[in-house]
């Protein structure tokens, strides 16, 4: 699929925010395992669900360019005829319009465009800059963090723009809840099928269907955990629904929001009440989506991390994890990197996982080859002062 086949012809234009890849980094941020709703859709291309709405997101050097969709049209479809827009982002301005170009696949007669709406325009642009945190000021947190952990400093050199979101708290809760014994290609599965089944339907583009998140009431019916087991979610269906009633019955919908203006270590037992809630994933839902920054999840990856890269003794002969080797690594990382702890331990998890090795492979062969022209430089230096101090001088040619 081509960058351009993706954009329906209901959007005529870009949007576009002013931020360099030092500050964010979509194909690390949203590729990492902190959310499950984005995909790759195109070179660079990014679209999923935020906010009730379908976006997608690209970048240049300095500037974020972003996509809304209409939930009402169908894939390719204005007006009962087919287009396909061909983009262009130009330019870094704050706010700029792209240049768009409508290539005619059928007659062009009747294609009315509509006016562009200012006030959902500049509501779509805080919804990004809050959903990215953007008013965090990332190369300052990494350059503190490198000046605290010179393992961090050398990872950062590679992995730059890993930004922690700010998720809607009761997506983040019930996509966590699909983490338990589980990795990244599957939960983003099982969220898909969990939305495409129990959310409301919002778009389609390119034969793909985008649904919202299901809402708490929706996730409470008893008839949940029964369509979920039919899903693939196994012992994990009884988690969701248990939890989403607990919620509903006890505390109220407005209850997870809540938890943003409390206390983080009262977040997190909260959050703990629920059934399929441990530590781990109540420190991810704290962290991507309550703002607890110093939040750090800590699973057996986070532990060989602390172990292998800082000889962190922590749980030292044990087998598995338990809320003390938990708390003991999480104030480690905090008494390093301090309250922004949650964000640098992102940095770190995100390079150590398979899908960006090749990354590092990348940047490891970089610093042979600078380490092996700095030594053949050395040696040119020295070889010269040989020389004009008068001793014989051997000349090497290559014919």
């Amino acid at each position: 699929m081509t960058q351009h086949a993706l954009l329906s012809a209901g959007v005529k234009t870009w949007r576009s925010l002013a931020c360099s890849r030092a500050e964010l980094r979509l194909d690390l941020t949203l590729g990492c395992g902190q959310t499950f709703r984005w995909r790759e859709t195109g070179e660079g291309h990014w679209t999923g669900v935020m906010g009730g709405r379908v976006w997608t997101l690209t970048q240049t050097e300095d500037t974020l360019w972003y996509h809304t969709y209409s939930a009402q049209g169908s894939e390719g479809e204005v007006n009962g005829r087919k287009r396909r827009v061909e983009v262009r982002p130009q330019g870094s301005a704050k706010r700029t319009k792209a240049s768009v170009t409508v290539k005619e696949e059928e007659p062009t007669e009747g294609l009315e465009l509509k006016a562009i709406n200012t006030k959902q325009d500049l509501k779509d642009e805080e919804a990004l800059k809050d959903y990215f945190q953007l008013n965090v000021n990332l190369a300052d947190l990494y350059k503190q963090w490198g000046a605290a952990d010179h393992h961090f400093k050398k990872i950062a050199k590679t992995f730059t723009g890993v930004r922690m979101l700010r998720q809607d708290p009761t997506e983040c809760l019930f996509s966590f809840i699909c983490t338990s014994n589980n990795h990244i290609s599957r939960i983003q599965g099982m969220v898909e099928r969990l939305c495409n089944t129990l959310g409301r339907p919002l778009c389609q583009l390119d034969g793909t269907p985008y649904h919202d998140f299901p809402t708490l009431q929706t996730l409470a019916d008893s008839s949940v955990e029964a369509c979920l087991r039919n899903l693939g979610f196994g012992y994990r269906a009884r988690f969701l629904q248990q939890s989403a009633r607990q919620i509903v019955d006890t505390h109220g919908s407005d209850w997870l929001d809540g938890l943003r203006s409390a206390p983080y270590l009262e977040a997190r037992d909260a959050l703990r009440s629920l059934p399929g809630v441990g530590l781990k994933v109540a420190d991810c839902v704290c962290l991507m989506s309550l703002d607890k920054a110093s939040a750090v999840p800590v699973d057996t990856h986070v532990w060989q991390i602390a172990q292998r890269d800082y000889r962190c003794c922590v749980g030292k002969g044990q087998k598995s994890l338990n809320d003390k080797v938990h708390k003991e690594i999480g104030d480690f990382f905090r008494e390093l990197w301090g309250p922004y702890a949650g964000w640098a331990h992102s940095v770190l998890f995100c390079s150590d996982l398979k899908k960006f090795q090749k990354l590092k492979e990348i940047a490891v062969k970089k610093e042979e080859e600078v380490v092996e022209v700095k030594i053949t430089s050395e040696k040119v230096v020295k070889r010269n002062k040989k020389g004009a101090s008068g001793q014989k001088v051997k000349c090497e040619t290559t014919q």
